[in-house]
């Protein structure tokens, strides 16, 4: 049987159309770096040194978010100086201060182009008012759907749910009506983030939160602690603290009932306390792995003077 000429291109096209069998598609995988703020900037730098590796370390280019914090260019600095000092590379800063900056093509262009983004803390309310919903928000989002590393710290780690905590009364005691919720930007669909959690006694809140709203799981981040979340499923536990998560789907409550400001009853959640060297599959809700770590005292947990200037500064830009 002849082949026409015309019949052998169209093969030739149809083989360079199919993919190579020796070429597989390359797996992207997505990463989230939640910290629960006053990370150490100064020591081992144990946190911010994953972020510095997971962004590519010396050819990375790091994008610093500092709108959180009411001292943005203090702020967007003292960042450029510990991931210099770590060993990253290019650092630049994305800083709207209204919704409609947050449009501008510049901003939106240097965060297609980031390796990683740092989001730093402050005010979680106005991360929520100038980037969620915004061009600079829908870039965060396709950087981090492309395989950048996203991180964000106290306000900025708050942001990563889809629903955020933004007020909120501290203690011990679940209070019906004691928070308030907002809309983050959905980095994390079915889970909601506080931070500064045994720091600032943040227990009752966040129990309050998953009481109305048994769906969500609630994770309370310790200070100079983080979780490297992987596909949205596999988390594991970094830094000197420890990670508090509730799994209240089957819980008995009276939060729909409970009067304004009464004491909630919470009967049945599960909880999960998981310092470093957890790994957590966040669909199964189950501990999957733990190797059992103790990090020097000196270089895992933040000098205290230090530690008590910064809890002072973040009090002072917001919850």
């Amino acid at each position: 049987m002849q082949t026409s000429a015309a019949d052998s291109a169209a093969d030739s096209m149809a083989d360079a159309r199919a993919p190579a069998a020796d070429h597989p598609a390359t797996v992207i995988h997505r990463t989230l770096l939640i910290i629960g703020g006053a990370e150490d900037r100064i020591g081992r730098s144990v946190v911010l040194k994953r972020f510095v590796k997971l962004a590519g370390g010396r050819r990375s280019r790091i994008v610093v978010i500092p709108t959180a914090s009411g001292y943005a260019k203090e702020v967007s600095e003292a960042y450029r100086d510990v991931f210099t000092r770590l060993r990253g590379g290019e650092v630049s800063v994305v800083d709207p201060k209204t919704r409609r900056a947050a449009s501008d093509t510049a901003m939106v262009g240097v965060l297609d182009d980031a390796t990683g983004i740092f989001l730093t803390g402050g005010s979680q309310s106005k991360l929520a008012q100038n980037i969620v919903g915004t061009p600079v928000g829908a870039a965060i989002h396709r950087a981090y759907q492309r395989g950048a590393v996203v991180a964000g710290t106290s306000a900025g780690a708050s942001i990563m749910s889809r629903f955020m905590i933004s007020l909120g009364e501290e203690g011990l005691t679940p209070r019906q009506r004691s928070s308030q919720i907002s809309a983050g930007l959905g980095l994390v669909e079915d889970i909601i983030i506080d931070q500064h959690f045994d720091q600032r006694g943040r227990y009752g809140r966040l129990m309050s939160m998953v009481a109305c709203s048994p769906n969500l799981l609630g994770m309370g981040i310790d200070e100079n602690t983080a979780a490297e979340i992987r596909d949205g499923k596999a988390m594991s536990i970094i830094g000197a603290g420890a990670i508090f998560l509730i799994d209240a789907r089957n819980a008995i409550t009276d939060a729909p009932d409970a009067r304004r400001g009464a004491p909630l009853l919470v009967s049945g959640a599960v909880v999960h306390t998981l310092p470093s060297g957890s790994t957590f599959d966040l669909e199964d809700v189950e501990l999957t792995h733990f190797v059992e770590r103790h990090p020097d005292i000196e270089g895992a947990i933040v000098p205290a003077q230090f530690r008590a200037a910064r809890s002072g500064a973040d009090r002072a830009a917001g919850p």
